[in-house]
């Protein structure tokens, strides 16, 4: 890989621990009158799963395209969970980031599994072929 492929692999992976951070700073939204209007009892947002489950696959597509390695691919899916990983332990006063209840599971879930079935899509594909090339060939 040349210095060109390293910095783009840099951006993406910058890139993927900011997304991480305001997918895990926006994880306890709810509609409370405070930043959102009051519905119901506050009734929780989990915005940040959506937004997970569409950011990681896109980020994994592109790191693709500039190196067809599992380890460079899926570079943006590690370090998603790494950074959600160590969210979940006690900084030094003590306080979480990562809420403990079902908004944190379903964060979890989408995102890792949304770019866990993007990367399993890539290795199951030959490298130079694309989605739909078979058919049109016919």
């Amino acid at each position: 890989m040349g210095v060109r492929h390293w910095v783009r692999l840099t951006g993406l992976l910058l890139l993927s621990l900011a997304l991480t951070l305001i997918e895990l700073l926006y994880l306890p939204l709810r509609f409370d009158g405070a930043l959102l209007p009051m519905v119901g009892d506050s009734l929780p947002l989990p915005i940040s799963a959506v937004v997970a489950a569409v950011t990681l696959p896109w980020l994994i597509k592109r790191a693709r395209r500039i190196s067809l390695r599992l380890l460079v691919a899926g570079s943006p899916l590690w370090i998603w969970l790494l950074g959600v990983l160590v969210a979940a332990f006690p900084g030094p006063g003590g306080d979480v980031v990562l809420i403990g209840d079902w908004r944190a599971l379903l964060l979890l879930g989408c995102g890792a599994l949304a770019g866990s079935i993007t990367l399993g899509g890539m290795l199951g594909r030959p490298a130079g072929s694309r989605p739909g090339a078979a058919s049109a060939e016919r």
